[in-house]
Protein backbone atom coordinates (compact mmCIF):
# COMPACT_ATOMS: atom_id res chain seq x y z
CA UNK A 1 0.00 0.00 0.00
CA UNK A 2 0.77 3.48 -0.91
CA UNK A 3 1.50 5.74 2.55
CA UNK A 4 0.93 9.09 1.49
CA UNK A 5 2.78 11.85 3.39
CA UNK A 6 0.91 14.75 4.83
CA UNK A 7 3.07 17.44 5.02
CA UNK A 8 1.78 20.18 7.18
CA UNK A 9 5.17 22.68 6.22
CA UNK A 10 3.48 22.75 2.54
CA UNK A 11 -0.06 23.56 3.69
CA UNK A 12 1.58 25.83 5.98
CA UNK A 13 3.01 27.93 3.29
CA UNK A 14 -0.13 28.87 1.57
CA UNK A 15 -1.67 29.83 4.69
CA UNK A 16 0.93 32.47 6.07
CA UNK A 17 0.75 33.65 1.94
CA UNK A 18 -2.55 33.83 2.29
CA UNK A 19 -2.02 35.71 5.68
CA UNK A 20 0.52 38.39 4.72
CA UNK A 21 -1.81 38.98 1.20
CA UNK A 22 -4.30 40.21 3.60
CA UNK A 23 -2.36 42.14 5.54
CA UNK A 24 -1.40 44.30 2.72
CA UNK A 25 -5.22 44.85 2.12
CA UNK A 26 -5.35 46.20 5.71
CA UNK A 27 -2.45 48.21 4.73
CA UNK A 28 -3.87 49.75 1.82
CA UNK A 29 -6.50 51.08 3.61
CA UNK A 30 -4.49 52.98 5.89
CA UNK A 31 -5.75 50.24 8.46
CA UNK A 32 -2.56 49.78 11.27
CA UNK A 33 -1.36 46.51 11.25
CA UNK A 34 -2.71 43.29 13.38
CA UNK A 35 -0.75 43.29 17.07
CA UNK A 36 -0.37 39.93 18.82
CA UNK A 37 0.90 39.66 22.67
CA UNK A 38 3.15 36.71 23.76
CA UNK A 39 3.60 36.06 27.46
CA UNK A 40 6.29 33.71 28.50
CA UNK A 41 6.98 33.15 32.19
CA UNK A 42 10.44 31.61 33.04
CA UNK A 43 12.72 30.26 30.71
CA UNK A 44 11.59 26.46 29.96
CA UNK A 45 13.44 25.82 27.00
CA UNK A 46 10.59 24.45 24.33
CA UNK A 47 8.71 27.15 25.48
CA UNK A 48 11.58 29.59 24.54
CA UNK A 49 11.76 28.05 20.76
CA UNK A 50 8.10 28.29 20.31
CA UNK A 51 7.75 31.60 21.09
CA UNK A 52 10.52 32.44 18.54
CA UNK A 53 8.51 30.88 15.64
CA UNK A 54 5.27 32.50 16.49
CA UNK A 55 7.38 36.03 16.64
CA UNK A 56 8.60 34.71 13.45
CA UNK A 57 5.91 33.75 11.77
CA UNK A 58 4.53 37.24 12.83
CA UNK A 59 7.24 39.42 11.20
CA UNK A 60 6.75 37.30 8.34
CA UNK A 61 3.25 38.11 7.55
CA UNK A 62 2.88 41.54 9.07
CA UNK A 63 1.60 41.23 12.46
CA UNK A 64 3.22 43.43 15.54
CA UNK A 65 4.16 40.82 17.44
CA UNK A 66 4.67 42.31 21.72
CA UNK A 67 7.39 40.10 23.07
CA UNK A 68 6.59 39.79 27.40
CA UNK A 69 9.09 38.32 29.32
CA UNK A 70 8.84 37.47 32.82
CA UNK A 71 11.00 35.83 35.18
CA UNK A 72 9.52 32.21 36.65
CA UNK A 73 9.42 33.58 40.10
CA UNK A 74 6.70 35.98 38.72
CA UNK A 75 3.23 36.12 41.08
CA UNK A 76 -0.35 35.14 39.89
CA UNK A 77 -1.48 38.75 40.55
CA UNK A 78 1.51 40.46 38.73
CA UNK A 79 0.62 37.99 35.62
CA UNK A 80 -3.07 38.66 36.04
CA UNK A 81 -2.52 42.50 36.05
CA UNK A 82 -0.49 42.30 33.02
CA UNK A 83 -3.15 40.40 31.38
CA UNK A 84 -5.57 42.91 32.32
CA UNK A 85 -3.58 45.89 30.79
CA UNK A 86 -3.52 44.02 27.68
CA UNK A 87 -7.07 43.75 28.02
CA UNK A 88 -7.89 47.09 28.08
CA UNK A 89 -5.25 48.23 25.18
CA UNK A 90 -6.83 49.11 21.95
CA UNK A 91 -3.94 48.48 19.90
CA UNK A 92 -3.65 44.51 20.84
CA UNK A 93 -5.24 42.16 19.10
CA UNK A 94 -4.27 39.00 20.21
CA UNK A 95 -3.09 37.92 23.93
CA UNK A 96 -1.16 34.26 23.89
CA UNK A 97 -0.24 33.03 27.27
CA UNK A 98 2.36 30.54 26.59
CA UNK A 99 1.98 26.93 28.20
CA UNK A 100 2.87 25.53 30.16
CA UNK A 101 3.58 27.74 33.34
CA UNK A 102 6.37 27.23 35.61
CA UNK A 103 4.66 24.53 38.18
CA UNK A 104 4.40 27.09 40.87
CA UNK A 105 1.97 28.74 38.87
CA UNK A 106 0.31 25.62 37.19
CA UNK A 107 -2.77 25.64 39.17
CA UNK A 108 -3.59 29.09 38.41
CA UNK A 109 -3.48 28.16 34.66
CA UNK A 110 -7.41 28.08 34.11
CA UNK A 111 -8.06 30.77 36.21
CA UNK A 112 -5.14 33.43 34.17
CA UNK A 113 -7.12 32.04 30.94
CA UNK A 114 -10.07 33.12 32.10
CA UNK A 115 -9.36 36.60 32.49
CA UNK A 116 -7.86 37.12 28.59
CA UNK A 117 -10.64 38.90 26.87
CA UNK A 118 -12.55 36.16 24.73
CA UNK A 119 -12.04 38.91 22.04
CA UNK A 120 -8.32 38.54 21.97
CA UNK A 121 -8.31 34.87 22.64
CA UNK A 122 -6.04 33.52 20.23
CA UNK A 123 -5.34 30.26 21.67
CA UNK A 124 -9.78 29.52 22.10
CA UNK A 125 -8.82 28.39 25.60
CA UNK A 126 -11.19 30.84 27.30
CA UNK A 127 -14.68 29.34 28.51
CA UNK A 128 -16.52 31.59 25.95
CA UNK A 129 -14.85 30.41 22.87
CA UNK A 130 -13.87 26.87 24.24
CA UNK A 131 -18.06 26.24 24.90
CA UNK A 132 -18.48 28.31 21.22
CA UNK A 133 -16.50 25.84 19.74
CA UNK A 134 -17.76 22.78 21.67
CA UNK A 135 -21.26 23.35 20.85
CA UNK A 136 -20.46 24.01 17.00
CA UNK A 137 -21.16 27.95 16.79
CA UNK A 138 -19.98 28.92 13.45
CA UNK A 139 -16.90 31.36 13.20
CA UNK A 140 -15.70 30.36 16.78
CA UNK A 141 -12.12 31.15 18.03
CA UNK A 142 -10.86 27.50 17.37
CA UNK A 143 -7.72 26.15 19.64
CA UNK A 144 -4.65 26.14 16.90
CA UNK A 145 -3.70 22.62 17.22
CA UNK A 146 -7.75 21.66 16.70
CA UNK A 147 -7.84 24.10 13.58
CA UNK A 148 -4.72 22.83 12.33
CA UNK A 149 -5.51 19.29 12.02
CA UNK A 150 -8.83 20.05 10.20
CA UNK A 151 -7.07 22.38 7.85
CA UNK A 152 -4.73 19.17 6.85
CA UNK A 153 -7.73 17.04 6.55
CA UNK A 154 -9.43 19.13 4.15
CA UNK A 155 -6.76 19.83 2.48
CA UNK A 156 -5.94 16.47 1.93
CA UNK A 157 -9.88 15.42 1.14
CA UNK A 158 -9.90 13.45 4.18
CA UNK A 159 -13.35 12.97 5.54
CA UNK A 160 -14.12 12.43 8.94
CA UNK A 161 -18.39 11.92 8.72
CA UNK A 162 -19.35 8.69 9.55
CA UNK A 163 -15.70 7.74 10.42
CA UNK A 164 -14.54 5.99 13.71
CA UNK A 165 -11.86 8.28 14.76
CA UNK A 166 -9.57 7.54 17.66
CA UNK A 167 -8.19 10.21 19.74
CA UNK A 168 -5.51 9.56 22.16
CA UNK A 169 -5.21 12.36 24.90
CA UNK A 170 -7.11 14.23 27.01
CA UNK A 171 -6.05 18.02 27.34
CA UNK A 172 -7.34 21.48 26.86
CA UNK A 173 -5.02 21.93 24.12
CA UNK A 174 -5.79 19.45 21.88
CA UNK A 175 -7.59 15.98 23.08
CA UNK A 176 -10.56 17.46 24.37
CA UNK A 177 -11.24 20.17 21.80
CA UNK A 178 -10.75 17.84 18.77
CA UNK A 179 -13.32 15.63 19.92
CA UNK A 180 -15.68 17.89 20.59
CA UNK A 181 -15.39 19.15 16.94
CA UNK A 182 -14.67 15.93 15.43
CA UNK A 183 -18.29 14.88 16.58
CA UNK A 184 -19.81 18.11 15.11
CA UNK A 185 -18.52 16.78 11.73
CA UNK A 186 -20.65 13.67 12.36
CA UNK A 187 -17.36 11.41 13.27
CA UNK A 188 -17.48 8.36 15.85
CA UNK A 189 -15.30 9.73 18.18
CA UNK A 190 -13.73 7.35 21.09
CA UNK A 191 -10.98 9.17 23.62
CA UNK A 192 -8.43 7.51 24.88
CA UNK A 193 -6.10 8.75 27.88
CA UNK A 194 -3.64 7.44 30.81
CA UNK A 195 -6.09 5.66 32.52
CA UNK A 196 -7.28 3.78 29.35
CA UNK A 197 -6.76 0.01 29.28
CA UNK A 198 -5.94 -1.81 26.67
CA UNK A 199 -5.19 1.12 24.13
CA UNK A 200 -4.71 -0.95 21.06
CA UNK A 201 -8.26 -2.55 21.71
CA UNK A 202 -9.53 0.86 20.32
CA UNK A 203 -7.01 1.95 17.77
CA UNK A 204 -6.72 -1.46 15.51
CA UNK A 205 -10.86 -0.37 14.41
CA UNK A 206 -10.20 3.11 14.03
CA UNK A 207 -10.31 4.59 10.46
CA UNK A 208 -8.41 7.74 12.08
CA UNK A 209 -6.24 7.41 14.51
CA UNK A 210 -5.09 10.74 16.48
CA UNK A 211 -2.15 11.00 18.75
CA UNK A 212 -1.65 13.68 21.03
CA UNK A 213 0.11 12.51 23.79
CA UNK A 214 3.52 13.49 23.99
CA UNK A 215 4.91 9.56 24.46
CA UNK A 216 7.45 9.00 21.79
CA UNK A 217 6.20 6.21 19.93
CA UNK A 218 3.94 5.19 21.89
CA UNK A 219 1.35 4.08 18.47
CA UNK A 220 2.97 1.03 17.12
CA UNK A 221 2.14 -0.74 13.67
CA UNK A 222 0.06 -3.47 15.12
CA UNK A 223 -1.91 -1.11 17.02
CA UNK A 224 -3.62 0.35 13.84
CA UNK A 225 -5.38 -1.57 10.72
CA UNK A 226 -3.91 -1.27 7.88
CA UNK A 227 -5.39 1.41 5.08
CA UNK A 228 -6.13 4.13 8.29
CA UNK A 229 -5.25 7.50 8.31
CA UNK A 230 -2.60 8.68 11.42
CA UNK A 231 -1.86 12.23 12.52
CA UNK A 232 0.65 12.33 14.98
CA UNK A 233 0.43 15.35 17.37
CA UNK A 234 3.17 14.35 19.47
CA UNK A 235 6.48 15.85 19.84
CA UNK A 236 9.11 14.86 22.07
CA UNK A 237 12.95 15.59 21.75
CA UNK A 238 14.86 11.47 22.34
CA UNK A 239 18.57 11.88 22.11
CA UNK A 240 18.45 15.22 19.96
CA UNK A 241 16.11 14.12 18.00
CA UNK A 242 12.27 15.40 17.26
CA UNK A 243 9.91 12.29 17.02
CA UNK A 244 6.31 11.77 17.15
CA UNK A 245 3.99 9.72 19.40
CA UNK A 246 3.73 7.23 16.12
CA UNK A 247 6.23 4.94 15.11
CA UNK A 248 6.39 6.34 11.68
CA UNK A 249 8.77 4.34 9.65
CA UNK A 250 6.63 0.86 10.44
CA UNK A 251 3.08 2.84 9.76
CA UNK A 252 5.00 3.74 5.78
CA UNK A 253 3.21 0.73 3.64
CA UNK A 254 0.32 0.02 6.13
CA UNK A 255 -1.24 3.79 6.85
CA UNK A 256 -3.07 4.95 3.88
CA UNK A 257 -1.81 8.47 4.83
CA UNK A 258 0.60 9.70 7.97
CA UNK A 259 1.62 13.29 9.08
CA UNK A 260 5.79 12.81 9.72
CA UNK A 261 6.75 14.96 12.76
CA UNK A 262 8.49 17.23 12.94
CA UNK A 263 6.69 19.20 9.12
CA UNK A 264 3.18 17.56 9.83
CA UNK A 265 0.66 18.99 12.39
CA UNK A 266 3.68 21.35 13.88
CA UNK A 267 3.66 24.27 10.85
CA UNK A 268 0.08 24.10 11.16
CA UNK A 269 -0.72 25.16 14.68
CA UNK A 270 1.65 28.34 14.13
CA UNK A 271 -0.21 29.17 11.34
CA UNK A 272 -3.81 28.77 12.62
CA UNK A 273 -2.07 30.95 15.36
CA UNK A 274 -1.94 33.51 12.46
CA UNK A 275 -5.24 32.99 11.27
CA UNK A 276 -6.56 33.13 14.61
CA UNK A 277 -5.07 37.02 15.21
CA UNK A 278 -6.22 38.40 11.53
CA UNK A 279 -9.40 37.01 12.75
CA UNK A 280 -9.67 38.44 16.27
CA UNK A 281 -8.60 42.01 14.91
CA UNK A 282 -10.76 41.82 11.39
CA UNK A 283 -13.75 41.78 14.60
CA UNK A 284 -12.75 44.51 15.81
CA UNK A 285 -11.55 46.40 14.02
CA UNK A 286 -13.39 46.15 10.57
CA UNK A 287 -16.25 43.96 10.73
CA UNK A 288 -17.30 44.11 14.02
CA UNK A 289 -18.33 40.66 14.39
Amino acid sequence: METKILSGRELSKKILENSRKKIKEFEKKGLRNPSLAVILVGDDPASEIYVARKHEACKEVGINSLDIRLPANTSFEEIREKIKMLNEDENVDGILLQLPLPRSLREKTLELIRIINPEKDVDGFTPFNFGSMAIGIEGAIMPCTVKGILELLRYYDINVEGKDCVVIGASNIAGKPLANVLINLFATVTVCHIKTRCLSKHTKHADIVISATGVPHLIKREMVKEGAVVIDVGITRVNGKVVGDVDFESMIGHASAITPVPGGVGPLTIAMLIENTIDCYTRRNVTGK
